[in-house]
């Protein structure tokens, strides 16, 4: 059964705080749409169901505009938005994976991997190079535990989980040195003509 990618997405507007040292609000916002456009598109590539859960009405018209269904993130942190688009996919009888949309490096073949990881049983989850929690799947519900050491807090609530670290989804996108190494990296190029 195909997998559905849940993926959290912040106001274009306020999302990206944490680059504001370095770059200015409209960028940071142009940057917003353009990596949750790419991650989007990078899931319907691999084969994925992408839903989006909108972190605002821009968020969800983007969505809906790209033939993607939105549901409204219902706030509290990312921990609610995550559990609402598991229970939209539980609803629908499909493994999910939560697959932020901050990974400018993300391959299609990366996350067919995770997908077919997924499709074989068990639980899966990848880590950030920060100890975040890039990725995480299932087809069971889920307590999230999002925050600052959040790989840690969720790999023992998985019941004999795969983990998987490879580039793209190891390197997020939370701090100007985090967008700068991207930048220098030949799969992140196109991030070039977004920040310089």
């Amino acid at each position: 059964m195909t997998a559905i990618a849940i993926l959290p997405v912040k106001s274009f507007h306020l999302g990206k705080g944490r680059l504001a040292e370095a770059l200015g609000p409209d960028v940071r916002a142009r940057l917003g749409r353009a990596l949750a456009s790419k991650t989007l598109d990078t899931a319907e590539h691999a084969g994925l169901i992408p839903i989006v859960v909108a972190g605002d009405d821009t968020v969800a018209e983007w969505s809906v505009g790209r033939g993607v269904p939105a549901i409204p993130d219902p706030g509290g942190g990312l921990s609610r938005a995550a559990s609402e688009g598991v229970a939209w996919a539980n609803h629908a009888g499909s493994p999910w994976m939560v697959l932020h949309t901050d990974l400018p490096l993300l391959t299609v073949g990366e996350l067919k991997t995770a997908a077919g990881l997924l499709r074989s049983g068990g639980d899966l989850i990848a880590p950030s190079t920060d100890g975040g929690t890039s990725l995480i799947g299932s087809t069971d519900n889920l307590e999230f535990a999002y925050g600052p050491g959040s790989f840690r807090a969720h790999l023992p609530r998985l019941r004999n989980p795969t983990v998987l670290a490879v580039l793209g989804l190891l390197h997020d996108l939370d701090s100007p040195s985090d967008l700068e190494s991207a930048r220098l990296h030949p799969r992140g190029r196109w991030l070039r003509e977004l920040v310089d």
